[in-house]
């Protein structure tokens, strides 16, 4: 019958409580969102790698287009084209909405394509973004020239901002959009902040936005460098968190992808721009993540573990000035917010080498077992200098405002034994 949902939609009910015991993310990382039964009985999902579906009926294609085309709210309960969606994304967005205790997920060829179609979803000509920094070079590039194109600005604050200080940025950022014909059209958070790994005060900007502006302008904030294991900003008072799944829940250096997720009235928008756009993860990426979620927080425990390991060696070398990890930080605000926004120190950290350029070149060029590359949140330990190289594009000015010197070598620490990675820091450094 037409009004029949089609049995690829609808999988057997989820399992999420056994009695009144409710089931942890890494145990429904195994089968959430799958029912072998409609897959020949197949342990995991099969990889679905067609560009259109058949509908059982004209009218369930009707129906199924309304969803899509937003003619009727609500999305829709069927497979049209993969573009819109298809059987490994529906189930990988299903699991990484239950890892931030979203209502919904969305993901995306890249991380980059996340953010780009969230800020385009909510932002018109006239608004204005207020955003923390640092951000992610091509995220505050985004914003700064891409969108600036299209009539809308920025107001910006530094991550560790108090209360006082969200209070007056938001009043500024309020007349400006007045003075533009616009709106705050949304508030923007990196946190921990790359490469500096300064955390903002989700909870403090909450409260700035709901002062200011009510709750209608939403809090996005990209949770990449700790999440989903170490914090869950969606439990803090942001609305939309974003994640470059290349990193900790890819975690193999494999595959390159991008999510947002949050309840489904602020999904909705970026759900209907995406189905114009396109930009949703393959069937393959979607497929290899979900694999990957089975072995995320076993991987995390063991980088986080490893990072602990290697920092405390660090910190009383004496080639190193300083270190910006989040187990050793020595400002009480910042203290004050890891300790009610976090639940581990992460594996990625600022090491600040003595000198200069010249010096963390050298320390760089010696790494043996740890790897001379962009990127953070895999199997093996990376290492790079955002200076020079992911953060080159920002202006000299910028840089020095937000503290990535030149001397700032961004470490991610993998799964590899720590006692190796001590002995290959020892002698890169023995070498500046």
């Amino acid at each position: 019958m037409a009004d029949t949902p089609t049995p690829a939609r609808k999988p057997k009910a989820a399992i999420t409580h056994i009695g009144n015991h409710e089931l942890s993310p890494a145990t429904l990382m195994m089968g959430h969102g799958y029912d072998p039964v409609l897959s020949e009985g197949s342990l995991k999902a099969p990889i679905f790698l067609t560009s259109t579906f058949a509908f059982p009926s004209a009218a369930d294609g009707k129906r199924f287009f309304e969803g899509i085309t937003g003619k009727v709210p609500g999305g829709t309960d069927g497979l049209v084209y993969s573009r819109f969606n298809g059987p490994n994304q529906q189930i990988l967005e299903g699991r990484l909405a239950v890892w931030d205790g979203a209502e919904e997920a969305l993901s995306f060829s890249s991380g980059m394509t996340a953010i780009c179609v969230l800020f385009l979803a909510y932002c018109n000509a006239g608004d204005v973004i207020v955003h923390s920094g640092p951000l992610y070079a091509a995220s505050e590039g985004f914003v700064a020239k891409t969108l600036s194109r299209f009539g809308v600005t920025y107001v910006d604050f530094p991550a560790g901002a108090t209360r006082e200080e969200l209070d007056a940025v938001m009043a500024r950022a309020k007349a400006q959009a007045a003075a533009q014909g616009g709106k705050v059209a949304m508030v923007y958070l990196e946190s921990p902040a790359n490469p500096t790994n300064a955390l903002v005060d989700v909870e403090a900007v909450r409260d700035a936005r709901d002062a200011a502006f009510g709750p209608e302008c939403p809090i996005a904030i990209d949770n990449t460098f700790l999440g989903p294991l170490w914090s869950r900003p969606l439990d803090h008072g942001a609305d939309i968190v974003v994640y470059s799944l290349t990193k900790y829940v890819g975690g193999h250096s494999d595959l390159v992808a991008g999510s947002i997720a949050g309840a489904k009235k602020w999904m909705t928008p970026v759900r209907m721009l995406r189905n114009v756009m396109g930009g949703i993860v393959d069937p393959n990426t979607a497929w290899m993540l979900m694999r990957s979620l089975e072995t995320v927080e076993l991987r995390m425990d063991r980088a986080g573990e490893n990072a602990a390991r290697v920092c405390a060696w660090l910190a009383v070398h004496p080639k190193v000035e300083k270190l910006g990890y989040l187990g050793m930080i020595d400002d009480p605000r910042q203290q004050d917010i890891f300790d009610r926004h976090c639940t581990g120190a992460g594996s990625t950290f600022s090491l600040y080498i003595k000198g200069g350029e010249a010096e963390a070149f050298r320390f760089l060029d010696n790494l043996r077992i740890a790897k001379l590359a962009v990127s953070l949140g895999g199997t093996e330990t990376l290492a790079s200098l955002p200076a020079a190289m992911t953060h080159l594009s920002v202006p000299d000015e910028r840089k020095a405002q937000l503290g990535i010197t030149d001397n700032l070598v961004r470490v991610s620490i993998g799964i590899e034994n720590a006692d190796d990675l001590i002995a290959d820091f020892e002698q890169a450094l023995a070498a500046v």
